[in-house]
């Protein structure tokens, strides 16, 4: 996965975390990245933009969706192959 897609590094330049979330029709993966803070350690949004990759069972295809809260993203790529 990381050789076909980008690889998101941490800011110290080290690789992120990557995780799957199964559910029936597939697997979503996306990379974990630390809160952010500012210098008094209160918390930051996250930066805008970035995906995630779902990975059909059935087929082994693989997706991108947008970088939303894991069930929406999820329902997202069940609507996009309805269509």
């Amino acid at each position: 996965m990381r050789s076909r897609y980008a690889q998101p590094e941490l800011p110290d330049g080290t690789p992120a975390e990557l995780r799957a979330e199964e559910f029936d029709i597939g697997y979503l993966v996306y990379a974990v990245f630390p809160p952010v803070t500012d210098a008094a350690g209160r918390p930051q949004p996250a930066p805008p933009g970035g995906s995630k990759i779902v990975v059909s069972k059935e087929t082994g295809e693989t997706v991108t969706v947008p970088n939303y809260p894991t069930e929406t993203a999820i329902a997202l790529y069940r609507k996009q192959r309805q269509s």
